[in-house]
């Protein structure tokens, strides 16, 4: 048998052989090795032309024959396509900073190749595809051009996964469903573990969640399945998501066919619009696409640990300043709701960060009726002079969902952001936080794009919420701070079945939606929820405080209930780091526990919590000089859930429901 690099050489051959001669070519196929040489990608177009890929590792097969494709307004691009020319692979790097992030000096390095394709009708299409040794990115590139605008109607990109693969997925709830027709936002429970061929997302008869009361929802169905989503499949995981998402184009879900292996591009729905906008891609040639994005990993360290989402992002549009501080914040909404949005509590709020020794206050909805502008200057001139910055609530809504906060509507166009904008610049305010999104069509990407950009001029800091996924967009933008896009901690405070499945959610978000993306999860509350059974201990909630990454974290306990907590906690949260230096995974499952380790400078931060409703012991080997330490400061509590003195070893377990912060300095190199 001859040696897989001369298989290669001799494919390639073939396909430029046979691309030059204008021929389709059906039997053998282009195959790309990642730089370690552990991943295998294979390309080959079938007896009609259509394109397809399939992905392996150490030989093992990730995902099976997948097909590629576009079909347009204008042209279907599924078939019919000629190879026109195959360039040489080219090795591919770049290194980039994050204002922050899980990791801040980052190194991407992978191998490029360009699929160079012509249509029976003239078109020609190229499919850009990277392997690194993390995982696949593929993207298209439409040539050409046109004074008419092209729509894609649909991609035919597909992820065949082989046969007994599992997923931990998130449902995707349909548009104009929800609390004030505010759906989708990208805030569901996580199905944990679950074979393929029991998904079955379009069915509302299984789809369909439990009525809840209060300010939630009547059941609804959904249409698919987010991003990011993960699998386990052949024996090694899989996360997929999608980067470089701008206002060319919508974002995507996963949409599944009937049988369950296959998962396909899915688009917005119709409604998922700002302004009468475009939902689908609509654009002139020539056109690029976002980049499809497949990590894999034999453990969980190489999904935790990669930055594919943030290497595949487009660069920085303008540099870091100092301005763009991360930071923790004070909040008063998560627990006293909208009855605290009044002049007295948000000055206390800015006195519980003072005395935290946090970064911003967050003042909530409708402040603009409630407290108003000149008072909120006031408040703002207050914080200042205690070192907080003040934060400002948004509704992002037009015409496109019936929620009654204000202020609405005066973001929607440029001039009219500008115009606010400098108003809150004049004020003192150091960033805003809005609300309310109505989904992931082209137009509402430009909408985001547009907001951060008109932001920075004004020197104004972001966070979204009722949003879509960052998609790496804090590399693009380093004022953007966060974005939900999680069922967070206000949901738990709703209704109590949200609490119930907190803990096994909250073991999720390390596994999937925080891997790449800054995560408003609004953390830690260590006190009584009213009319709400806590589910989780004081030791797992301060430690989601290290374990989530949000580029400002807002967290959730008041100051009345922190004045309660011991001085050594009190101390912990004022000292914690605001930005961090590198993330390594340590030990876990997907929606049971969850251990990571970040370092700030010279010190590394672990955090840890457990959903299972027994202790879990825990496996230092990823980081074997953890196991010989002499010396840590660990915070946990006791068998009652108080929390009890810093302790100085490490912990050989995890209690059940409970958590764990430990920190050591880093080794000497």
């Amino acid at each position: 048998m001859l040696p897989k690099t001369t298989l290669n050489l001799l494919k390639t051959w073939g396909w430029a052989l046979l691309g030059a001669f204008g021929l389709p070519f059906a039997s053998a196929a282009m195959i790309l090795n990642s730089p370690d040489g552990n991943l295998a990608l294979d390309f080959y177009l079938d007896d009609a032309g259509q394109p397809h890929y399939s992905l392996e590792r150490n030989g093992r097969t990730i995902l099976e024959d997948s097909p590629l494709g576009l079909a347009s307004a204008q042209a279907d691009l599924t078939h019919g396509f000629l190879l026109m020319s195959l360039p040489e692979p080219r090795h591919v790097t770049d290194e980039y900073t994050l204002n922050h992030g899980k990791q801040r000096e980052i190194r991407y390095e992978a191998e490029e190749q360009i699929v160079r394709l012509e249509h029976e009708n003239g078109m020609r299409l190229e499919v850009i595809f990277r392997l690194s040794n993390d995982g696949l990115a593929f993207r298209y590139r439409l040539h050409g051009e046109s004074e008419e605008r092209w729509r894609i109607e649909q991609e035919h990109t597909g992820f065949v996964f082989p046969e007994d693969t599992q997923a931990w997925i998130q449902p995707m709830a349909k548009a104009q469903t929800g609390w004030s027709n505010t759906q989708p936002s990208y805030e569901e429970n996580y199905q944990i573990g679950v074979a393929l061929d029991t998904l079955q997302p379009f069915q509302e008869q299984q789809a369909e969640r439990a009525k809840e009361h209060g300010n939630l929802v009547e059941s609804y169905p959904y249409q698919g399945w987010v991003f990011p989503a993960l699998f386990l499949a052949n024996g090694h995981w899989v996360l997929l998501s999608e980067a470089a998402v701008d206002g060319h184009y919508c974002a995507s879900h996963l949409a599944q066919d009937e049988a369950g292996r296959e998962f396909r591009i899915g688009f917005p729905d119709a409604a998922e619009a700002v302004k009468g906008g475009p939902v689908k891609p609509t654009a002139k040639l020539p056109w690029l696409t976002p980049w499809r994005l497949v990590v894999v990993a034999n453990d969980l360290s190489g999904i935790v640990e990669s930055n594919l989402g943030t290497d595949l992002a487009e660069p920085a549009r303008f540099p870091t300043r100092n301005w763009m501080r991360p930071g923790h914040a004070s909040w008063s909404w998560v627990m006293l709701k909208d009855d605290a949005t009044v002049y007295d509590v948000q000055r206390r709020f800015i006195d519980y960060a003072a005395e935290m020794h946090w970064d911003y206050c967050l003042v909530d909805a409708s402040w603009d009726e409630k407290i108003g502008y000149e008072k909120l200057e006031e408040l703002a001139r207050y914080a200042t002079s205690k070192g907080v910055g003040v934060l400002a609530w948004y509704n992002s809504a037009g015409d496109w969902n019936t929620t009654p906060y204000t202020p609405k509507s005066r973001l929607l166009t440029h001039e009219k952001r500008r115009e606010e904008f400098a108003r809150l610049q004049e004020m003192g305010i150091k960033g805003v936080k809005i609300d309310f999104f109505p989904g992931d069509g082209q137009s509402v990407m430009q909408y985001y794009r547009d907001i951060l950009q008109d932001a920075a001029e004004y020197e104004l800091l972001v966070n979204f919420h009722g949003c879509t996924l960052p998609r790496g967009w804090h590399r693009t933008f380093p004022n953007l701070m966060t974005m939900e896009s999680v069922k967070g901690m206000e949901f738990i405070t709703f209704v109590q079945s949200n609490a119930d499945a907190a803990p096994a959610h909250m073991a999720m978000l390390p596994f999937t939606r925080n891997v790449f993306d800054p995560m408003d999860f609004t953390p830690m509350a260590f006190s009584k929820i009213p009319n709400i059974e806590r589910r989780t201990r004081k030791d797992f909630e301060l430690a989601t405080a290290v374990l989530y990454y949000s580029g400002i974290q807002h967290f959730a306990e008041t100051d009345v209930d922190m004045a309660k907590q011991p001085e050594y906690i009190r101390n912990l949260l004022r000292e914690l780091p605001r930005r961090w230096d590198e993330t390594r995974f340590v030990d876990g499952q997907p929606g049971e526990y969850a251990v990571l380790a970040r370092r700030a400078g010279n010190k590394w931060y672990l955090a840890g919590v457990n959903a299972r409703e027994e202790a879990t012991p825990l496996d230092y080997s990823r980081l074997p000089w953890l196991r010989n330490l002499k010396t840590a400061e660990v915070y946990t509590a006791d068998e009652d859930g108080n929390f009890v003195e810093p302790m100085d070893a490490l912990p050989k377990s995890i209690p059940a429901r409970g958590g764990v912060i430990a920190i050591v300095k880093a080794p000497k190199e």
